[in-house]
């Protein structure tokens, strides 16, 4: 049958009062023709619809207020980046509700370290001052349900590892980058908790460059003296929670795929699987210049080893499934550290690689830490 060149093909953008349009396709025309164009199942064609919106004076302005609530992160970012530098105190009391939003590029490699994918994603996130133009920025983790640990299959596991172990975390926020130079040295200057913290323990300087020669116990009072300046709920994540954060929905060695290689972090620059050898930086590199994870977390492998709330376990055996801190059957000396550092070779900075050090060495090169707080605090 001929095809009829007067009908509208899908995703086909119409006059509205003309041809019946396919229902998948755009329909333009006044503010009815935006509000139908914002039920199209098709989310372009919606982020198109809410920027016409705004042709439309109040009525068009709500209708993005209300995409401000939508179930799609790219529909709540294209609204958020619409109303975010409007001044009507309509709009500030609804922006005041929610949480800002930011996107970022998400990459995976195959196993010859070639990006095969490029996605955009989405976060919410909040912004902690810290002072002196010093800011935390901690992003919103959603909960979920996750494997923990590595299968016998994935090269370079240990059986620290195992057993494989279902576990549900619950919504949390974590730090977008590693704890930084500057805002160490920030929180050394809260008043003290515990113990007494130098606000400049690093060998390898620089503001923006994570910290190094950090205990355990040094973290946690960082930890202590932000939750007391700041009423918020900070802590060291659990171990769980990190593995959950770091892989973001991957079940793969690393969130970027099969393997890593130095455009995409900060490690020794050795092969993992069939990528070519990666060139050694041989210090720690300013956070945030790696591609993010799915969550829009940095630096999740390599740079510094992280410290983790938990006590030493020699396997999952026991592990909690809810994502809390272990510490039944602990070993009260050691504490856990996670990710990998840019001193370690690629299997250290696996996405299930479990590490350990003494809770109060603070003489290592790539020990850091980053902070989650709960998600009880939105605003």
């Amino acid at each position: 049958m001929a095809e009829n060149p007067n009908q509208p093909k899908e995703y086909d953008a119409v006059l509205g009062g003309q041809n019946s349009p396919p229902i998948y396709a755009a329909v333009l025309g006044g503010i009815e023709g935006v509000k139908k164009r914002l039920a199209s199942p098709v989310v372009e064609v919606r982020i198109a619809a809410l920027s016409d919106a705004l042709k439309y004076g109040e009525k068009g302005l709500n209708l993005v207020l209300q995409a401000l609530q939508d179930e799609s992160m790219q529909m709540k970012f294209a609204a958020y980046s619409l109303l975010k530098d409007r001044q009507e105190p309509t709009v500030k009391q609804q922006l005041d509700k929610i949480l800002p939003l930011f996107d970022f590029e998400v990459v995976t490699v195959d196993a010859f370290g070639k990006i095969n994918s490029r996605r955009r994603h989405y976060a919410q996130y909040f912004t902690e001052d810290l002072g002196d133009g010093v800011s935390l920025e901690m992003v919103l983790i959603p909960g979920g349900t996750f494997l923990m640990g590595s299968p016998a299959t994935e090269k370079g596991r240990d059986d620290n590892e195992s057993p494989q172990h279902q576990v549900t975390v619950d919504t949390f926020f974590m730090g977008k980058f590693l704890v930084t130079q500057a805002q160490w040295k920030a929180v050394a200057a809260f008043p003290q908790i515990n113990i007494n913290l130098n606000p400049d323990p690093s060998y390898f300087k620089g503001k923006n460059l994570p910290l190094e020669h950090i205990s355990w116990n040094e973290a946690q009072e960082f930890c202590a003296r932000l939750a007391k300046k700041t009423g918020k709920i900070y802590r060291l994540p659990s171990e769980a929670e990190w593995e959950y954060a770091c892989r973001a929905g991957t079940t793969t060695p690393f969130h970027f795929g099969e393997t890593i290689t130095t455009d995409l972090a900060n490690y020794s620059g050795h092969t993992y699987a069939s990528e070519p050898t990666g060139n050694r930086c041989s210090q720690t590199t300013e956070v945030g210049i790696f591609p993010p994870n799915a969550f829009g977390l940095y630096d999740m492998h390599g740079n510094v080893n992280e410290w983790c709330a938990d006590h030493w376990h020699d396997n999952y055996d026991g592990a909690p499934s809810n994502g809390s801190v272990w510490e039944l059957g602990r070993n009260d000396t050691y504490r856990l550290l996670r990710g990998g550092s840019w001193s370690q070779p690629p299997k250290y900075c696996r996405s299930a690689i479990r590490n350990a050090d003494l809770a109060g060495n603070s003489h290592s090169f790539n020990h850091d830490f980053r902070v989650v707080c709960a998600a009880a605090w939105t605003h």
